[in-house]
């Protein structure tokens, strides 16, 4: 069902048959990718929070939120992470155990086991539940969180967590000034979001392709590096 293989950043990824996709970009790296379009840009967003209710769509080979707690680590941050992630695929969450993470992943070895075992991990810094079933079931039992790693197989074979019905269900459980990272930049995906009133922005990492980020407030976030998108006007085209 899976093909494991080796991303240009030296982490390795999975191939899945089901969806005909990998989980990872070969070509910009397992762990740069979810460091630069997911980690960065939402921790540097919420940098003055001591605690994050973070949700990851979907848990997968748990990149996101192993990368999360590098990171966090990596730079000594005084911040409490609490991440929800759904998954469906049991058999994938019961091999995590062996699978073969990067060196940056070495100290969290404990934590990948448990998780693959008891799909819950809780210490002083960071909760983790994993939720193996529908996504869209899970949000239902959800409160608020600060950041949405929306990272699902693309729309193509997984149109269910893409549609505008899927993103009012985000938008129900969002905090006033949180934030939702995509590598999806078709137009249709961001008016997906948009028409759920959140406002639409281009933000293009140092070392990857550009991706989308969705802010959940009106006013225009003055960042250089975040480029304004007039949904409105992609309407009217």
């Amino acid at each position: 069902m899976y093909n494991k293989i080796k991303t240009n950043d030296g982490s390795y990824t999975l191939y899945s048959k089901e969806f005909n996709q990998n989980y990872h970009s070969v070509k910009e790296g397992a762990l740069n990718e979810a460091l630069s379009k997911h980690i960065i840009p939402a921790l540097t967003y919420h940098k003055d929070k001591k605690e994050l209710n973070i949700l990851d769509i979907c848990f997968g080979l748990g990149y996101n939120t192993l990368a999360t707690l590098y990171y966090i680590e990596k730079h000594n941050l005084d911040i409490k992470v609490n991440i929800y992630s759904p998954e469906f695929d049991t058999e994938l969450l019961k091999s995590l155990k062996e699978f073969n993470y990067p060196k940056e992943f070495e100290k969290f070895k404990n934590i990948i086991d448990i998780l693959s075992d008891k799909l819950y991990y809780e210490d002083n810094t960071c909760k983790i539940e994993i939720f193996n079933g529908d996504a869209r079931e899970y949000l239902k039992q959800l409160d608020k969180v600060d950041i949405v790693y929306q990272d699902a197989f693309s729309s193509d074979v997984n149109r269910l967590l893409w549609t505008q019905e899927y993103f009012a269900q985000i938008k129900n459980i969002l905090t006033k000034d949180a934030i939702i990272t995509t590598y999806s930049i078709a137009t249709p995906i961001r008016l997906s979001i948009y028409n759920n009133d959140l406002t639409i922005y281009e933000y293009k990492p140092d070392n990857s392709n550009k991706i989308t980020i969705a802010l959940n407030k009106k006013e225009i976030y003055q960042d250089i590096k975040y480029k304004y998108i007039d949904m409105e006007l992609k309407q009217r085209r």
